[in-house]
């Protein structure tokens, strides 16, 4: 059996008739074969359409040799007429990403000579992969390119040049192809193999932006969003920067010196409430002094805080600082000896009060899931004094 693709007559057909060639049930629903369709099947790095058919829901389409299969979620009758309503605007939204990554991509190799090595459009931006490397400087330039070609507004070509024509052809590919090569010409950017559908005239497209370019492998990686998802997320990005232009009493241009200003406002008071909470540590510390083996509670104390403070401590005490600080049901803790091993008791410790953590000799750092009762017990029977 072989379907007639209407996608590749029209991209732009919404609905059709069309004669049932074959229905057959499967653990998954019922496979539909038509003499001709607009469903799109899932190929060349697009997903498929989805839509209604014969008043049944299609859930995946699929190209098998000539014939365009359709899983249903219920039977249709074979030799009947029906009419399919493809999901447009998935469609057409699948039509402007595939289409603006093409640009894209078609730019990039005229720039560079790199070819795409593979593209993904998932459900809120596309990847694009990149077999070399695109200095970050240059992606504005990329996109103004592929913009100013998108707002031209040119007509899109989409054929099957006869064999002996494609040698001359200067298209992207990225391996050998066997059988009918179809060509998809966006004028003044993209010549590239691909058996997508794409919109009619560059300008659908609407707009591209590039948000983020990674290393990745050799090259790099893209990701970018294009047509409404392109809009969408300037809309969204513009409501974000109108908040923080409110909350900063700023300019909506001019939100990012006002966030430079206010970091630099905060790296002066956490510099300055940091010589306040040394200060108040070294206090800490002298009314140890002398003091020997110390078990010390503190609150809302950071990790690095519980350290600073257990070494102040063991350097006044005179023996070993354990300091330990509440966090939600654990405890967490350091314990400092200068001159000192603390492992051995860290190991008890963590077996005694079911706990987490190690280090080297001199220093112990952790958790325990125990409470404060139980914490002064276990030293208080290593023979500490409990202060």
């Amino acid at each position: 059996m072989e379907t007639r693709k209407l996608y590749y007559e029209d991209t732009h057909i919404r609905t059709f008739s069309a004669t049932v060639l074959g229905c057959e049930e499967t653990p998954d629903g019922w496979e539909i074969i038509l003499d001709a369709t607009a469903f799109y099947p899932e190929g060349g790095g697009q997903a498929c359409d989805l839509g209604i058919l014969g008043g049944r829901n299609v859930l995946d389409v699929q190209e098998r040799e000539n014939a365009v299969v359709h899983l249903c979620d219920g039977p249709l009758t074979v030799g009947q007429t029906v009419e399919g309503a493809i999901d447009w605007e998935r469609r057409f939204d699948l039509m402007q990403q595939h289409s603006g990554e093409h640009m894209v991509s078609g730019i990039i190799h005229a720039l560079y000579g790199y070819q795409n090595m593979g593209f993904h459009i998932g459900s809120e931006l596309v990847t694009v992969d990149v077999a070399g490397p695109v200095p970050g400087e240059d992606l504005q330039r990329i996109e103004d390119l592929t913009n100013a070609a998108i707002w031209e507004n040119r007509a899109v070509k989409a054929w099957y040049p006869a064999p002996e024509e494609l040698p001359s052809i200067p298209y992207r590919f990225k391996k050998a192809l066997e059988g009918p090569v179809r060509i998809v010409e966006f004028p003044g950017t993209d010549i590239c193999a691909c058996c997508g559908t794409h919109v009619k005239f560059t300008g659908e497209v609407g707009l591209v932006k590039i948000l983020s370019c990674v290393k990745f492998r050799n090259g790099v990686r893209l990701e970018m969003v294009s047509g409404k998802r392109a809009f969408d997320h300037l809309r969204r990005a513009y409501e974000q920067n109108r908040q923080v232009s409110q909350a900063f009493s700023a300019k909506i241009m001019e939100t990012g010196e006002a966030a430079r200003k206010m970091n630099e406002a905060l790296n002066g008071e956490k510099f300055r409430v940091t010589g306040l909470q040394w200060q108040l540590f070294d206090h800490v510390a002298a009314s140890y002094r002398g003091k020997g083996n110390v078990l010390h509670f503190a609150q809302g104390l950071a990790p690095a805080d519980i350290r600073e403070l257990a070494d102040r401590i063991a350097k006044t005490c005179g023996g070993i600082a354990a300091v330990f600080c509440a966090s939600a049901e654990t405890y967490q803790l350091c314990m400092v000896s200068h001159g000192g091993d603390v492992k051995a008791l860290g190991a008890a410790m963590n077996q005694a009060l079911r706990g987490r953590g190690g280090g080297k000799p001199g220093f112990f750092q952790g958790s325990v899931s125990a409470n404060r009762e139980e914490i002064q017990g276990f030293f208080a029977g290593c023979g500490w004094e409990i202060l």
